[in-house]
């Protein structure tokens, strides 16, 4: 037993240094680049988290190189919005670049595995690209809903609190995805809008907005006293403590916007800041009807026409219509 059991003990060195690179090198090579693999992956995702995360309440670094089309609103302000709008947009562009940088570390990482394996890669490129394509062409909505979120969140074109128009849908954003969006109209309706079908979309929350109002008086009533009472109520408002924020400009008195027999239509415009217009124009009708009615200007009644008939009498038949005649014209 003992001279069969020696040319085994003394041929296991042999073994080994025969299949050195195979088991001992290889694994350790694999092992290295797995190690090194998560730990780029968690060392970039920390960076991804730090830049993703408001800093003393300021914007987040993830924000600082694109454009940001947000301006000062009070609703915003008041409702905490501002803060939540960009912290759920830093959040949503950190988690697109933590998965497309953990899926380029692995596809490298599991490359170099194969390499180490001696396994050759041209046939499994192929097969990855054939799979590749096929799952494109399945899956292209979702790419298509993907890359239309990213260019939204990159642009800044709404976000959380903003009230958007969708053609189909409007309502105030609740929550702004990749895939989707998510909005509650003024009826307590949540619609969910995917990105990839918005062919456009209005913003009413950008820049400034306006308050146009339309106000019908009498057809009879004096044009130039109802304009100037509405203008004097506007800028009345605009000047009170409460109210002197939400003006950006001083309101104005287009004129006569329509004109029927029976109503003459004034229009009244006046900027003000984002979110504020529907209030505000509330307000402005509720006085400017005040002011009116104060100065009897809807209760003027158009003049009885002298050459109508009074009230109970039968009108005169209408003229016979006039006979032909035969001769030639």
């Amino acid at each position: 037993m003992t001279s069969t059991a020696t040319p085994s003990l003394v041929a296991l060195p042999e073994f080994w240094r025969e299949h050195s690179q195979a088991l001992i090198e290889t694994p350790i090579r694999i092992a290295a680049i797995i190690l090194v693999s998560l730990l780029v992956r968690a060392v970039l995702r920390r960076m991804i988290d730090r830049a993703v995360r408001p800093v003393g309440g300021h914007t987040p670094r993830i924000l600082r190189p694109f454009r940001e089309r947000l301006e000062s609103s009070s609703f915003l302000g008041s409702a905490g919005l501002v803060s939540e709008r960009r912290a759920q947009r830093a959040a949503t562009l950190g988690s697109v670049l933590k998965s497309a940088m953990s899926a380029i570390v692995f596809v490298i990482g599991f490359l170099l595995v194969l390499s180490e394996l001696k396994i050759d890669l041209a046939p499994f490129i192929a097969g990855t690209s054939i799979v590749g394509v096929a799952i494109g062409f399945g899956a292209q909505s979702i790419v298509k809903d993907f890359l239309a979120g990213m260019f939204m969140l990159m642009e800044d074109q709404y976000g959380v609190g903003d009230v958007i128009d969708f053609e189909k849908a409007s309502g105030t954003v609740e929550a702004v995805g990749l895939r989707s969006t998510r909005l509650r109209d003024v009826n307590g309706t949540v619609w969910f809008v995917r990105n990839g079908e918005v062919v456009r979309v209005g913003n009413k929350s950008q820049g400034f907005a306006q308050v146009v109002l339309d106000i019908p008086i009498d057809a009879w009533a004096d044009v130039d006293r109802a304009s100037a009472a509405m203008l004097a109520v506007a800028k009345e408002m605009a000047a009170e403590e409460a109210w002197s924020p939400v003006f950006l400009l001083e309101p104005e008195v287009q004129g006569v916007e329509a004109m029927t027999r029976e109503e003459t239509t004034i229009r009244l415009v006046a900027r003000v800041r984002p979110l504020e217009q529907w209030r505000t124009a509330r307000e402005l009708r509720r006085r400017i009807r005040d002011r009116l009615e104060h100065l009897h200007i809807d209760a003027h009644v158009p003049p009885a026409d002298v050459s109508s008939p009074p009230p109970g009498a039968v009108p005169p038949p209408p003229p016979a219509p006039p006979v032909p005649s035969d001769e030639p014209g």
